[in-house]
């Protein structure tokens, strides 16, 4: 496997774990539909959270989560409607983004709740 692509594994398995810690249900990870993926699907008491996460090594070109542009966020929208249609999901949906950067001491995780928010097309 690609570095990158072990790199993110990483990141999102971190991610689900420190949700699964704040009390967050995880329902799916890595959820497909055609082309589109969700990293991570979540229960947070009433809402339903559609998770993005983002792992670097460094801040060196900036923080990950700015990685989450306007065309990530409507293909995370597209997703996430598919999403809440095929599992007819009634709960508010909420967007949130996770970060983490791996250092030579660790990593730091960067949660970010209601990171963005749906906007019409």
């Amino acid at each position: 496997m690609a570095e990158i692509h072990t790199t993110g594994k990483e990141g999102e398995n971190l991610a689900v774990e420190f949700l699964k810690a704040k009390g967050y249900k995880i329902l799916a990870t890595n959820w497909h539909f055609g082309k589109m993926e969700i990293d991570i699907v979540a229960q947070d008491n009433d809402f339903i959270v559609f998770v993005e996460v983002k792992t670097r090594h460094s801040t060196l070109y900036g923080e990950p989560e700015n990685a989450v542009n306007r065309d990530k966020q409507r293909f995370l929208v597209r997703a996430a409607q598919a999403f809440i249609e095929i599992k007819k999901i009634e709960w508010e949906a909420r967007f949130d983004i996770v970060s983490v950067i791996f250092s030579s001491t660790g990593h730091n995780i960067n949660h970010i709740p209601n990171a963005f928010y749906p906007t019409l097309q």
